[in-house]
């Protein structure tokens, strides 16, 4: 397909669509403590007719219990890329939201949403965030680094809740089924096919993975990320990932 011919079937109209406006994927693994607020969240912000399916990689705690109060629960290999993927292959919606078990969606989003892929966005992501709040400049930085750097290069992560069209998804290609920076590589494929426009709205990740280790976390994921462009193998940066993530 064409570059031209892949916008074209991206960004195509709404009408004789059948299914839900909106289908939310979230990719869970032991997730109880968070994932009952994600999705009342979601919920509210999108809308109740709201298509939900959780994809679970081998939870123990009770995320497939939660999870079955809210949509349809999957069982997948572990792995957010796989789950991703397994999800999007069941969903019916007309833009396909993909948000992590700890973030929350904001009041609005499905206005924002909507408006957007009118205005002939098949593609993009929502402002970052973190929770709870916080006054320490740390991470008012990074905030404020991870939103430049959407602004600056069109690119984002998957703690800013990617979202895309059922037809810019199917012209990209899909999600790939990665262990590590699936994100990053379905953004770079789905801004070959159409526009990819972050909104305004903040979605607001947890901050869980930034405390005890900040700086840590940051050169870590620097590296990788680094790493990864250079193209070395998504696997192998996953084994050095799990083997050097903080406990």
């Amino acid at each position: 397909m064409t570059r031209d011919r892949g916008r074209a079937a991206a960004e195509a109209g709404t009408g004789g669509h059948a299914g839900p406006e909106y289908s939310v994927i979230v990719p869970t693994l032991d997730e109880e403590a968070q994932l009952e607020e994600t999705l009342q969240r979601a919920k509210c912000a999108l809308g109740p007719d709201t298509e939900f399916i959780i994809v679970d990689g081998g939870s123990r705690d009770r995320t497939r219990a939660i999870a079955g109060r809210y949509g349809k629960v999957l069982i997948a290999s572990r792995g957010r890329g796989v789950q991703l993927a397994a999800g999007a292959r069941e969903a019916t919606g007309r833009v396909l939201v993909f948000l992590h078990a700890d973030t929350w969606l904001p009041e609005g989003s499905a206005a924002a949403l909507r408006e957007s892929v009118l205005a002939g966005a098949g593609a993009g992501c929502f402002r970052f965030a973190l929770h709870p709040r916080a006054r320490e400049v740390r991470y008012r930085v990074l905030e404020w680094g991870v939103n430049w750097r959407t602004r600056r290069f069109r690119t984002a992560t998957g703690d800013q809740t990617i979202f895309a069209s059922r037809a810019a998804y199917d012209a990209c290609g899909g999600i790939p089924a990665l262990p590590l920076f699936e994100d990053v590589a379905f953004v770079r494929a789905v801004r070959r096919v159409t526009r990819f426009e972050p909104l305004t709205e903040a979605a607001r990740t947890s901050r869980r993975r930034w405390e005890g280790a900040f700086l840590r976390t940051i050169v870590r994921h620097w590296v990788l990320r680094a790493t990864f462009a250079a193209g070395v193998n998504p696997r192998r940066l996953s084994r050095y990932h799990e083997r050097r993530a903080p406990p």
